[in-house]
């Protein structure tokens, strides 16, 4: 089951949610900052034996002080103008997210607009992206809840997802 929500991704409870991360997993702006601020200190420490994260990977930490257990920290791409493989380095953010949630046990996620804020890439394009690779392993998952931040997010995933639901098999 995917849910479209309007929230601060840092008050749901899902087993994971998903940080929008820098290379060096130690916090930021925007979602990365959030996540570290709810979570507390113990965070950054613990993610300074991670050895940061490549962009289009993950890794994961647990939740300290947030109501999701674990957090799946992964690096999104900078919008270059598209020539720099941005739609597969997006894809991978979201099938490697998964994909450790799946081998750690994960049955519910939650994933922000991972790359759409200081990393520039396009909304819509970036939502496409994110839905045809949730929607390929939504049968693996509970439930997986995409975390908008704004009206116009909310907008753009639920325009897209119902087109994507009435698509013929």
């Amino acid at each position: 089951m995917i849910e479209i929500v309007q929230a601060d991704i840092t008050t749901l409870n899902v087993d994971a949610i998903v940080n929008a991360a820098n290379h060096s997993l130690l916090g930021g702006g925007g979602v990365d900052g959030a996540v570290h601020a709810a979570a507390g200190p113990a965070l950054m420490a613990y993610n300074r034996n991670l050895g940061g994260c490549r962009t289009g990977q993950a890794k994961i930490s647990p939740g300290f002080n947030l109501p999701a257990r674990w957090v799946i920290h992964t690096v999104g791409p900078v919008w270059q103008g598209g020539a720099e493989h941005e739609d597969e380095l997006l894809g991978d953010c979201y099938r490697n997210s998964m994909s450790l949630a799946l081998a750690c046990g994960i049955r519910s996620i939650a994933f922000p607009c991972i790359s759409t804020g200081a990393y520039g890439y396009p909304g819509t394009a970036a939502a496409k992206i994110a839905l045809e690779v949730i929607r390929a392993h939504e049968h693996e998952f509970d439930k997986i809840i995409v975390c908008c931040f704004s009206d116009r997010e909310v907008a753009v995933y639920t325009k897209l997802i119902q087109a994507v639901r009435i698509r013929p098999e």
